[in-house]
């Protein structure tokens, strides 16, 4: 596997040099600061380009050209921001990077309700938990569905958990469910979110996959003339949440997803984090399955738990059994005769990162740093042990 690191532009608190001693090859990176839809300059591009080869590493796979909300809606002025993206990827193109992840999540990306949530060792972890959830969709946001979607007995703790919870408590909760993605989308109001919301309420699920397979019609054949790989990323979490429909939570979807355009440029960020907090998915049969489309690494575990929540855990503990994963990996490398860019993905706060009040939750240095190591090392031992 290609090791690989998110990196935030200039503005990130990690600076490129901390990846190249970490021995990252390829930086996944963006340009975080063109609005989302309009045009990435060949420019603009190259710029950020320059700074990475300076420090003696690649950008290989962008993460990523964000969707605009009106492509997902097929509404307003999505047809120029489907122009724009069909530009943005020819100058991605020429710039030499042949990777393009994203997602076709409606309104928000990965989903939290907790950014620090303190774990036994004292590091700092992201977590979704149901009736926190639950709560700021009936006692906050007041959504006209909760009280129908969720369980009784989930509500009732909810609204037990509103009564005693301080305003303080109360304003974390909408703060991490509302944080946009760092460096790319910004916080949201709970008004904004809420009209942001309101042209979905009619939508259903087979809307928005109708939407997500017209735009695949359009984007995926300029991406294979242009050599490029699309890999979409799953849902975060890998079902419904605020009424939003979800499409890409299960083998199913992504079966969906390679018929909806049937080429290799169609393809998956497979994420065992996003993919493993579903108890139905078979990350080993969908790698299996799904290998001729796996573009794209996100490796990181998270914890289950029967009501639906979870938590990020250590890179090689959790619910997915990573030796497993990891091994399927080299097999499939093996047979495909080339690695494929990965990357560890929301690691703890921990160390000298719990004092900083600058990094991103979920994308501080140390934690990734940490789940990148183990990862490596697995890879090693596995490869050793199959004498690769």
């Amino acid at each position: 596997m290609i090791s690989a690191f998110r990196w935030f532009g200039p503005q990130d608190t990690t600076p490129l040099s901390y990846l190249k001693q970490a021995g990252v090859q390829s930086v996944v990176t963006a340009l975080h600061t063109v609005p989302n839809g309009e045009v990435w300059t060949e420019e603009a591009i190259e710029k950020v380009r320059r700074v990475i080869r300076h420090e003696g590493m690649e950008w290989t796979v962008t993460e990523s050209i964000p969707i605009h909300e009106s492509i997902k809606l097929r509404q307003g002025s999505y047809r120029e921001k489907i122009e724009n993206y069909k530009r943005s990827l020819a100058n991605v193109a020429k710039a030499g990077i042949r990777i393009v992840c994203y997602n076709f999540m409606p309104v928000l990306d990965w989903t939290r309700t907790d950014l620090y949530w303190k774990l036994p060792n004292d590091s700092t972890a992201l977590r979704f938990d149901q009736v926190r959830m639950a709560m700021f969709e009936h006692c906050i946001l007041k959504h006209p569905t909760a009280g129908v979607r969720y369980p009784q007995a989930v509500l009732l703790e909810a609204e037990e958990f509103y009564a005693s919870s301080t305003a303080h408590q109360k304003d974390s909760l909408q703060n991490a469910i509302l944080k946009g993605l760092p460096g790319t989308v910004d916080d949201l109001d709970l008004d904004t979110f809420k009209s942001m919301l309101a042209p979905y309420r009619d939508m259903t699920r087979q809307d928005v996959k109708a939407n997500f397979s017209e735009f695949l019609k359009e984007i995926i054949p300029i991406a294979a003339d242009l050599d490029i790989r699309m890999a979409v990323h799953p849902d975060d979490p890998p079902y419904n949440i605020l009424d939003l429909p979800r499409i890409l939570s299960t083998e199913n979807d992504f079966i969906d997803l390679t018929t909806f355009v049937d080429d290799p440029a169609n393809g998956i960020t497979f994420c065992t984090g996003s993919l493993g907090a579903h108890p139905d998915n078979d990350l080993i049969r969908m790698i299996e399955r799904f290998k001729n489309r796996i573009h794209f690494l996100h490796l990181r575990n998270v914890r289950r738990e029967p009501n639906g929540s979870f938590y990020e855990d250590h890179h090689l503990e959790g619910s997915t059994d990573m030796f497993a994963v990891v091994k399927t990996l080299v097999e499939l490398e093996n047979e495909l005769g080339y690695e494929l860019p990965m990357r560890p993905d929301h690691g703890h706060q921990m160390a000298a990162d719990l004092q900083s009040t600058t990094d991103y939750a979920g994308y501080t240095y140390t934690g990734r740093l940490k789940g990148l190591s183990e990862l490596k090392g697995l890879e090693f031992g596995i490869k050793r042990m199959l004498r690769l």
